[in-house]
């Protein structure tokens, strides 16, 4: 085989699309659809209460350059569910190329989503592009968490060149009432320690509560952000309740991330955080 030939290889990539459908009837959640192909899969396993969780896999193991996920999620009228990832989402160093992965959620009126996702590890020379978009109804809740962490801290991974391009876009009947847009790069990175960006940290979270009252839950949500090692600011206008955090590592962030879901909807986190014990 000539040099130049490897240039040619044709890599394979990772491709997945899920979908799921629930709606509420006699005041039970039933499947009405389940569609999912490739490396995407939703499992809904059994919980001891009442509130049906639906666990998101990756079973590539993982997001490369050319790699692609699709999650769609819709919830009848009145129905209520916790949705969350199996493990850490890891971004691994691309050739360049963007792994995609698109989340798309629509909530019928009165439903209520809570998007908990595990943390998203960026690896030196990784590039993610993810879009999140909710479609609530006039009366539907949403409370949602994104959590970043730059490389793994116990094996003295520091990402100077990771790229990520992070949209969240919240729609209340057609109408955007919350979006934004996360970007890192390498000259990101490289001044990452200014306390204009990270200030030196390597973990990153933002929590979002949208639903009518919102604002009414700021003072109980600030009074848990005292978890030591996190920096942590909340506010709150509007039917919207928002707070972000940093630190240097990616575990006081998690309690920290626990303790502020828990003030905003109490009740048992997701069954694969595993750290139910650890939020108080």
């Amino acid at each position: 085989m000539a040099d130049g030939d490897f240039q040619r290889i044709s890599l394979q990539r990772s491709h997945g699309e899920a979908a799921l459908v629930l709606d509420l009837q006699a005041g039970q959640p039933r499947l009405r659809k389940l569609r999912q192909q490739g490396s995407a899969k939703i499992m809904l396993p059994r919980v001891t209460g009442d509130l049906p969780e639906a666990v998101l896999l990756n079973t590539s193991g993982g997001l490369t350059g050319g790699d692609r996920l699709d999650f769609a999620l819709h919830l009848g009228a009145g129905l209520r569910l916790c949705a969350t990832t199996q493990t850490a989402e890891r971004a691994y160093a691309s050739d360049g190329r963007a792994a995609h992965v698109k989340i798309a959620a629509h909530l019928a009126p009165q439903a209520d989503l809570a998007w908990l996702p595990q943390e998203t590890i960026l690896f030196e020379n990784s590039v993610l592009a993810r879009d999140t978009t909710v479609h609530l109804a006039h009366d539907a809740r949403l409370l949602m968490a994104e959590t970043v962490v730059l490389g793994r801290h116990a094996m003295g991974e520091t990402p100077r060149h990771a790229r990520l391009t992070d949209r969240r876009r919240i729609l209340r009947d057609g109408r955007p009432v919350w979006a934004e847009t996360t970007r890192i790069d390498a000259g990101y990175l490289s001044e990452a320690e200014t306390p204009a960006l990270l200030g030196g940290a390597r973990a990153f979270a933002v929590l979002a509560l949208i639903a009518p009252g919102a604002e009414d839950a700021l003072p109980r949500l600030r009074a848990v952000l005292d978890e030591p090692g996190v920096v942590a600011a909340a506010s709150s206008w509007n039917g919207r309740c928002l707070a972000r955090f940093t630190a240097r590592d990616g575990w006081p962030l998690k309690r920290q991330l626990a303790r502020a879901i828990h003030a905003l909807r109490p009740g048992p986190l997701p069954r694969v955080w595993q750290m139910n014990g650890d939020i108080v």
